[in-house]
């Protein structure tokens, strides 16, 4: 039997020391004896020292040592029983020690990416600004999976004087507007089939509601939100993890619930985010809060500002803290504002986006 190097090297005495001591004399029994350069193993009997290929009767427990037969197994049974368990013993401790080691570098990882900074959003295909981050900035068209800000959507249909000049149209490909839901859905099914996220996650938005002919059915939004979250969506997760808290065809479980929320914030979720910090309010971890919304304002998130106004107000973060937040907030919009957009915002509140 073959000893590691750290075996061999006999470093400082610790736990992983004892393993290794008591590999070295289960290896003293002579169980298997290396035979031309390492090439081949010759077993060895542990009790009588007979050699072949036929002494094959391992010990149930440490898997070390091998006999010729069941009656030198019994006959070293006493003499092997200590160095067997202790070895058994040491290899259990060991192996936690690893697990738990891995469950720290795991946890050290997931924290590392739950306060990472987010990419920003995606451009708008038509004017190339930022997406605003409210989602009532933007359209999503299920005819070409094109997500549009409210300015380019509303230009098309009306002038400046607010007087509509053209039937509504995706501003993107011009696909004349859906007029039944059941063109809608063809439509929405067809963006389903080449795994358009976003299109999965409204499919299972309209399953929570019961929309679009569909009935309120919350499994199947789960099984579409799942399915949209694995495909990058955030707000899915987002949506996975309100069900659990609020228990909504489930269980409520605030475990789960806070999983999500976190997948969903490490993926890009604002709002998700936004939850998590008023989490770690309510537990007390104020710290922990401002560093959710310190990264959802970033992102160009309203309420995270007012949250973090309401942090200073109660001495929980300092004026600095405060500033940094309303400097980023001003910094996301001067990347998002348009004349174009405030006149879709001026025109209808639904085209609000900040």
């Amino acid at each position: 039997m073959s000893m590691s190097n750290s075996c061999k090297d006999g470093a400082s005495k610790s736990n992983d020391d004892d393993v290794c001591d008591v590999i070295g004399k289960l290896t003293s029994m002579n169980t298997d004896n290396e035979v031309g350069n390492g090439v081949s193993v010759m077993s060895v009997c542990a009790n009588c020292g007979k050699e072949g290929n036929d002494v094959n009767n391992t010990c149930n427990k440490c898997k070390q040592v091998k006999y010729c037969n069941a009656v030198c197994k019994k006959i070293h049974k006493k003499k092997h029983k200590k160095d067997c368990e202790e070895y058994v013993k040491c290899v259990a401790e060991h192996a936690a020690k690893l697990r738990d080691e891995e469950l720290k570098l795991a946890a050290e990882k997931h924290e590392e990416d739950l306060f990472k900074q987010p990419p920003p959003d995606d451009d708008c295909p038509i004017c190339f600004q930022r997406l605003p981050t409210v989602t009532s900035g933007w359209r999503y068209y299920a005819c070409c999976g094109k997500r549009v800000c409210s300015g380019c959507a509303h230009a098309p249909v009306y002038d400046n004087q607010g007087n509509q000049v053209d039937s509504y149209k995706c501003p993107f490909c011009r696909t004349p507007w859906p007029e039944t839901d059941e063109e809608i859905v063809k439509r929405y099914k067809r963006r389903i089939e080449v795994n358009d996220a976003q299109a999965i996650y409204n499919l299972g938005n309209y399953y929570r509601v019961g929309m679009r002919g569909y009935p309120c059915d919350y499994t199947k939004a789960l099984e579409y939100w799942h399915r949209a979250g694995e495909l990058g969506y955030a707000e899915a997760y987002g949506n996975i993890g309100n069900i659990y808290h609020a228990g909504k065809g489930v269980k409520v479980d605030k475990k789960k619930a806070r999983r999500y929320y976190e997948l969903a914030a490490i993926g890009g979720s604002e709002v998700a985010r936004c939850n998590l910090g008023g989490r770690e309010e309510d537990a007390g971890n104020m710290k922990r809060a401002l560093k959710h919304y310190m990264i959802a304002v970033r992102s160009g998130y309203p309420d995270s500002l007012e949250r973090i106004k309401g942090l200073y107000t109660n001495g929980h973060a300092t004026k600095d803290n405060y500033m940094t937040a309303l400097q980023s907030y001003q910094e996301y919009l001067s990347e998002i504002k348009s004349t174009q957009r405030d006149n879709a915002a001026a025109a209808r509140e639904d085209y609000r986006y900040y």
